[in-house]
């Protein structure tokens, strides 16, 4: 099984204005609500991959139910923590620029934080859990750590998708992949990349501090895919980029889903690079028949050390 964990979910309000006016009245020419949530994102990809998945994470109020009911309905399994607060909003102004304004998310009580931790109580040696994006302010800063501990105890592999504080402290419990992209990788080693040698390097690091495997997204110049033995490119197909949102987690789902059928990683990641441009060239999430369009045209190939880059 497939466990992902969304500590911090959202409703996903996206709203086109068209020359967006501030202080004045602005009337909306279209608008959009979709569960958000890395983590959530996740589980919809690896469902639509036909991938077994459980949805866990912390989930209260109206808005809750809203995410809890599209799962339900879209045939996502869920096993939610309900809290006593309500799930964020999160608003995409989408106007001449794109404007982004980020609810805060409810506060966690540690009886609510301790009921989630004892859900990994079901995980087994033969299961992946996937912890992907922010957490609320109110859990602890070692709430992560403590998720990455108790999923080694019971022997499963996990995947890791987070910022760089959060992430530098976990990566000794050796997860199966972290995912930065750019500026994510930078802020991690708190320096400036300069070119693709730069990225080579950095990555490589992440695999010394104790990544089993690296991919760091590079938006529309594709990904990079970090093993103990090789450093691979790969290269997106071509289309017309719709949405970013969802797009790295998508890579995630593609790469997880691939990876449980066969163990080859370079497989998994010509099917996450897929998915992750299947959901950019749409207006939400990425279906099957589009992720599976386009992964003979997604190309990969070996950086030879020796003559590299």
């Amino acid at each position: 099984m497939i466990y992902t964990l969304t500590m911090n979910p959202s409703i996903d309000y996206i709203v086109h204005v068209k020359n967006v006016q501030l202080g004045e009245l602005n009337r909306m020419e279209a608008d959009f609500k979709f569960p958000g949530g890395k983590g959530i994102n996740v589980s919809r990809i690896l469902h639509e991959l036909m991938t077994e998945t459980i949805a866990l994470g912390f989930i209260g109020g109206f808005t809750g139910d809203f995410i809890e009911n599209w799962l339900k309905n879209e045939g996502v399994n869920t096993d939610f923590t309900r809290v006593v607060g309500d799930t964020r909003i999160n608003i995409k102004l989408k106007s001449d620029v794109e404007t982004e304004i980020n609810g805060i998310g409810p506060k966690i009580s540690a009886e609510e934080a301790n009921a989630l931790l004892n859900k990994l109580s079901q995980i087994s040696n033969e299961d992946i859990v996937v912890l992907s994006g922010s957490k609320p302010p109110s859990l602890s800063e070692d709430f992560y750590h403590k998720v990455a501990k108790r999923t080694r105890e019971k022997g499963a592999e996990f995947v890791i998708d987070t910022t760089s504080n959060e992430l530098k402290t976990i990566l000794p419990f050796r997860p199966l992949l972290v995912k930065p992209n750019l500026e994510e990788l930078e802020a991690i080693f708190d320096i400036k990349m300069n070119g693709l040698d730069d990225v080579i390097t950095y990555g490589k690091k992440l695999l010394e501090l104790g990544a089993q495997n690296v991919i760091v997204s590079m938006g529309g110049n594709g990904a990079l895919l970090f093993t103990d033995k090789d450093v691979y490119q790969g290269i997106n197909p071509k289309g017309t980029v719709k949405n970013s949102v969802g797009a790295g987690d998508s890579l995630i789902a593609g790469f997880i889903s691939r990876y449980v059928e066969t163990k080859d990683v370079v497989s998994a990641f010509q099917l996450g690079i897929a998915s992750g441009s299947a959901t950019a060239f749409s207006s939400d999430l990425a279906k099957r028949n589009e992720i599976l369009s386009l992964v003979k045209k997604v190309g990969i190939k070996r950086l030879d050390s020796t003559n590299p880059y």
